[in-house]
């Protein structure tokens, strides 16, 4: 006779159940004999025990709480992982204790982010033998979202804003380290859009303007520093300006324009030795003429008798 199939139960039938149309339950496999090993068991590896700090949103000495790698569709979800290798039922009485204190504090620690109403614990322990709880947000207002189904709906909803997501790691983690430990978890860094330069450009080179809308102000800064984009403002094929020539105080030769002025003779020195007699012989004339000219101010300078 064959067996009859179970009929659908009455959850299906809930506000909250996530699934609709016609449904039918799995044929029930027969029990094995003996259990695999969990990961952490036998010769196992275990993940949270080769996981490093640097994994998690919060550690402290005892106790470490990790995230997802990923948004996904409830607000928060969040593990919470004893640091030694011990399942439930193996943790000694200060880390039993210690296990009540955690989950209100982290339970809190949820609950005070913004949209979320009740914060579900589950505790499963079927994949690993490493000890980790569940904490699920529910979103509030949400009420189809209430009881059984909502790791389920984690995985139907939509997922949050990574920028959204980031933020809630980070105030989780600053609420625990308000009671010790070390938080990990960092706030997204706002992306400021901004123009890649701030200084004008020329109309050549506005063409370009719209493959450097998305970039940061700390990216522009890094692809166009101040030197380069005051170097774009200039015309890349025109000669730079001559600089203009210092002014003069005579007027210059006729048959050399831009010489030097006329104190000098219009004959440079030769580099030969008779050009440097010639320049001694002309400091000794003027050596010569200097006294004279003294001597006549002098008698020029004696008063005239008045008759």
């Amino acid at each position: 006779m064959p067996d009859t199939p179970p009929s659908v139960p009455d959850f299906t039938q809930w506000p909250s159940f996530p699934f609709e149309g016609d449904l039918r339950v799995k044929q029930l496999d027969e029990p094995v004999p003996f259990e695999p090993p969990r990961r952490g068991e036998a010769d196992r590896e275990c993940t949270a025990c080769n996981a490093p700090d640097e994994a998690y949103i919060w550690v402290g000495e005892r106790w470490r709480v990790r995230a997802m790698d990923r948004p996904t569709g409830l607000p928060m979800v969040l593990i919470l992982e004893s640091r030694s290798h011990l399942d439930l039922g193996d943790l000694p009485n200060l880390l039993a204790a210690e296990l009540g204190v955690m989950t209100v504090r982290l339970e809190r620690a949820v609950r005070s982010l913004d949209g979320v109403a009740r914060v579900h614990v589950n505790r499963w322990g079927d994949g690993s033998a490493h000890l980790h709880l569940w904490f699920l947000a529910r979103p509030y207002g949400r009420l189809q979202l209430r009881g059984t189904f909502l790791s389920l709906w984690d995985s139907i909803l939509p997922p949050i804003s990574e920028d959204q997501w980031r933020e809630n790691l980070a105030m989780v983690a600053a609420w625990l380290a308000e009671f010790g430990g070390r938080p990990l978890a960092e706030p997204p860094r706002i992306q400021w859009q901004a123009p890649s330069s701030l200084s004008p450009t020329s109309p050549a080179n506005a063409v370009e303007e719209p493959e450097e809308e998305s970039a940061s102000v700390i990216e522009a800064a890094d692809e166009i520093p101040e030197s380069d984009a005051a170097a774009d403002l200039s015309d890349p094929s025109a000669d730079p300006p001559e600089p203009d020539p210092a002014p003069q105080t005579g007027p210059a030769p006729d048959n050399a324009p831009g010489s030097a002025p006329d104190t000098a003779p219009d004959t440079a020195p030769d580099s030969s030795p008779s050009g440097v007699q010639n320049s001694a012989g002309e400091s000794e004339e003027a050596d010569e003429v200097e006294p004279r000219k003294a001597l006549d101010d002098q008698q020029g300078a004696t008063p005239t008798p008045q008759g």
